[in-house]
């Protein structure tokens, strides 16, 4: 190559990066005439206009839904696109009460095979599904219906999803499945603690996700981690109402893939029934392993079990608790853990009697027990933790 070309060529990159960057994004407004639509009516096949278009754009594009409220019964916005995509939700998009006149019976809201996606404004997803709740048995029975989740996001890469509220969803607020590279920042989960099965954000089979500066309430897990579930960083998130921020269950199906690289820091739990927890089956049907997890810097208001490993999970009684569990737990570690416990059991690292859990460090935890049902203690089985200013009452004395 000529080297008057080659010394130039750095220079013309950076112009180009500059001129694209500048380029103006195309905007659809799917309340434009284009497109129709109205608030308090149905948007459904405004958005989807809209989308089809701004997918198909060369350009960065942003799709707006301007403040004020509008119907959707559901859709799942699908890529690849050739650019850069943005949805700029403004308003409030709110579901059908009858989970039957959705587009799909499962999700109301979905996104599949993006790369770039940006989804903000400040809007609210509400899912109306105070009716749904009282029918959800899907936590006892494994042949429930499907009920729909609320947010859908399958292999998306490289996008964030900020300012932007789910509400009241029938079934999981969030499912986030095969997803590379995704962060969620200013996210807000809203439903009481009576709404059933309602996990804020569950993440399974993905890498790289990143959660920070969240509000997480709900009537289950406020954040769930599901197998295949790697470098997963959550950080500075309200949880409560709910269960607490958990990873699992698992081992309860075939082939799931192993949980790694979990760090939980500077979060806040408020009157949930669990604080920070693992959770495994008995009588896997196939090994699992949970390793390099990492719970640091959390305070606990009025939890329950605010410390918890619980390889004895079976709720409803739908395992035999005689077959220990097969998913192995290594190199976890619950540092400067403080605040109030509801639960006489402030530490409970129940383990695996046939995988035993392997280095579990336990340091600066320092808990009070707010009820009067008995002495306030620690429960620890299959398990030789590493101990670290912990008061004697939870440095696991009955460990075994």
């Amino acid at each position: 190559m000529d080297l008057k070309l080659k010394s130039i060529l750095p220079m013309f990159v950076i112009l180009l990066l500059v001129s694209t960057s500048n380029a103006k994004s195309s905007i659809y407004d799917v309340t434009s005439a284009t497109y129709g639509g109205k608030a308090n009516s149905d948007i459904s096949q405004a958005f989807s206009k809209a989308w089809t278009d701004a997918c198909a754009s060369t350009l960065a594009s942003k799709i707006v839904v301007p403040r004020g409220t509008y119907k959707f019964v559901g859709a799942t916005f699908k890529g690849p696109c050739k650019a850069p995509i943005e949805i700029q939700l403004q308003g409030t998009l709110q579901a059908p009460v009858d989970g039957s006149k959705l587009s799909k019976a499962d999700t109301w809201v979905g996104f599949e095979r993006i790369d770039g996606l940006t989804l903000s404004g400040g809007g609210t997803f509400d899912g109306q599904g105070a009716t749904a709740w009282k029918q959800n048995d899907c936590n006892k029975n494994k042949n429930c219906k499907s009920i729909a989740i609320n947010l859908r996001f399958n292999f998306i890469t490289n996008s964030i999803i900020r300012d932007i509220t789910t509400k009241d969803s029938k079934n999981f607020h969030v499912n986030v499945l095969g997803c590379n590279n995704v962060a969620f920042q200013h996210f807000t989960v809203s439903a009481p603690k009576e709404s059933m099965n309602t996990d804020g954000i569950h993440i399974g089979r993905s890498t790289g996700i990143n959660i920070t500066d969240s509000i997480i309430g709900t009537g289950d897990d406020c954040i769930s981690i599901g197998d295949g579930t790697k470098q997963l960083h959550v950080t500075k998130v309200t949880c409560g109402p709910g269960h607490g921020i958990s990873i699992g269950s698992l081992g309860r199906y075939q082939n799931e893939e192993p949980v790694s690289g979990i760090f939980i820091k500077n979060c806040t739990i408020k009157n949930t029934d669990n604080g920070v927890r693992i959770k495994t089956w008995p009588a896997s049907p196939s090994n699992g392993v949970v390793s390099d997890v990492h719970f640091e810097d959390i305070i606990m208001d009025n939890v329950g079990n605010p410390v918890i490993i619980d390889q004895e999970y079976c709720p409803w009684n739908q395992c035999t608790l005689k077959v220990p569990s097969k998913v192995k737990i290594s190199n976890v570690s619950f540092k400067n853990i403080k605040g109030s416990s509801s639960s006489p059991v402030g530490i409970k690292i129940v383990c695996s009697g046939g995988l035993p859990c392997e280095n579990v460090q336990l340091s600066d935890i320092d808990l009070t027990y707010t009820g009067n049902k008995g002495s306030f203690t620690s429960q620890c089985k299959h398990v030789k933790p590493t101990i670290n200013n912990v008061a004697r009452a939870l440095a696991c004395a009955t460990s075994s």
